[in-house]
């Protein structure tokens, strides 16, 4: 994982955090990652459809971002750092 990454998935981890979606966004991924290669070739093969209607690059780093498991598990990490920080106080 490239530092780009690194920064696109803590602004990630941010954002659900300030909505105060921690926990059920953890729930989320963790009940999901085993399937997450699937859904980023799913998002593969429906790209040129749904980037007629938003930003292709975005979307494509997203898929490729999806293909590997261990970034699904650093997103849940930097959600429980940023959860666990906030509760300490």
């Amino acid at each position: 994982m490239n530092n780009q990454s690194k920064k696109e998935l803590q602004k990630a981890a941010d954002y659900i955090h300030e909505k105060g979606m921690s926990i059920p966004f953890i729930f989320f991924l963790e009940s999901t990652k085993y399937i997450s290669f699937i859904a980023s070739q799913f998002m593969h093969a429906c790209g040129p459809v749904i980037t007629s209607f938003i930003n292709g690059n975005r979307y494509y780093n997203i898929a490729d971002l999806l293909e590997d498991r261990d970034n699904i598990e650093f997103l849940i990490k930097m959600i429980e750092k940023n959860n666990f920080i906030k509760q300490s106080r």
